[in-house]
């Protein structure tokens, strides 16, 4: 809990500050000098800078229309602050930079410029959430069954349903993956935002999820804030099987999932799979976690190819230098070392703001070789 008060603490500090940034910044940009202009500048930005933490709480224990929708107002205005501030930002340097060289500028025009590039890219960071595009990728696994030659897999990762993604958005994805004619899908976590209320709905289309081998689920941080036991409820009366720290063989492949782990919990990847009855680390296998973390335990535990989401991508520009700080050459895309393949999904849906600058979400097809 303390840890949770400092981190809440850390990130609402930065909100404010953004927040005074943005006020400091229009008022100079746009010469207000009106008091009455000022205050109301201030209270929008003051009501900004709390929405989208009450809002979170909001929708988390009270979901209905009317917290959700603060909650994606909240969001949106959340993206497209950081987008002005980074515009703003800009101004200053031009502003700094002309201090030596003495040009005759308008600043008012250059903030209005790019205040304008930072609302249509919102726009197109918007289009984005909602648009994923299909990826295929390759992976070779050593001694890989003559059955798998031909199969195609699809990772699902970070889908998020609940709060802004609905029925309508996971029958969109559906769609896209029943076109590419499916073996076998993997659901790499975070299937579900982190949401009070009914969530039963939202899955009724995987029924029309046409597989030959299954679909497969592992849970991600974000089932955690729904809780497990009711997300497993949830998903007990449909077709997807959940790998709790378990493995399964589809056509001499096993495909192994280890759960996210509790809160406060720290998991070991090689000791888990140890644990895990069966798995046997010298016969071709999958591994379902969450995050692209653990690779040297993986790789150590014999794991040929583990599927990860979790990062998305950054999300917005520039935080894909943050995941990529964080998680190394795991924080995107394919990485192999030796027999060890890692694919990080860009992911399907969101978190918080319903936008995507960083790159666009992504349907995976796995190839294999």
């Amino acid at each position: 809990m303390t840890t949770f008060l400092f981190i809440l603490t850390i990130f609402f500090a930065i909100l404010c500050a953004g927040h005074y940034f943005l006020y400091i910044s229009t008022i100079t940009f746009f010469t207000i000098k009106n008091t009455c202009t000022k205050r109301i500048l201030m209270t929008i930005f003051l009501l900004g800078c709390v929405s989208f933490v009450i809002s979170t709480f909001l929708v988390h224990y009270s979901d209905n229309t009317i917290t959700r929708l603060i909650y994606i107002a909240s969001g949106l205005w959340l993206a497209i602050g950081w987008h002005v501030i980074m515009a703003f930002t800009l101004v200053w340097l031009i502003i700094g930079m002309n201090m030596r060289m003495h040009y005759a500028l308008n600043f008012k025009k250059i903030a209005v410029i790019l205040l304008s590039c930072a609302l249509i890219w919102s726009g197109y960071g918007l289009w984005c959430a909602f648009h994923p595009k299909v990826v295929h990728v390759t992976v070779k696994i050593k001694d890989l069954p003559d059955s798998w030659k031909d199969k195609t897999a699809v990772q699902l990762s970070d889908i998020h349903l609940g709060n802004i993604y609905g029925a309508k958005f996971i029958e969109n994805v559906i769609s896209k993956v029943n076109a590419e004619h499916p073996d076998i899908v993997f659901i790499t976590g975070d299937l579900f935002d982190g949401m009070d209320g009914a969530r039963e709905h939202l899955l009724t289309p995987i029924k029309n999820l046409h597989t030959t081998d299954g679909i497969f689920f592992i849970t991600g941080n974000h089932e955690m804030y729904v809780g497990v036991d009711a997300v497993y409820k949830t998903i007990e009366n449909t077709s997807i099987h959940v790998l709790n720290d378990e493995m399964r063989s589809v056509d001499d492949m096993q495909i192994v999932g280890i759960a996210y782990p509790e809160r406060g919990a720290v998991k070991n990847i090689r000791e888990t799979l140890q644990n895990i009855q069966d798995f046997d680390p010298q016969k071709p296998n999958i591994l379902l976690y969450h995050t692209p973390a653990g690779a040297s335990e993986a790789q150590q535990a014999g794991i040929d190819l583990q599927l990860a989401g979790h990062t998305h991508r950054g999300q917005l520009f520039p935080f894909q230098l943050i995941t990529r700080y964080i998680y190394g050459p795991y924080f995107y895309g394919q990485t192999k070392e030796d027999d060890f393949t890692m694919y990080t999904s860009g992911g399907v849906g969101t978190w918080g703001p319903p936008m995507r600058t960083s790159g666009r979400p992504e349907i995976v097809i796995i190839h294999f070789k």
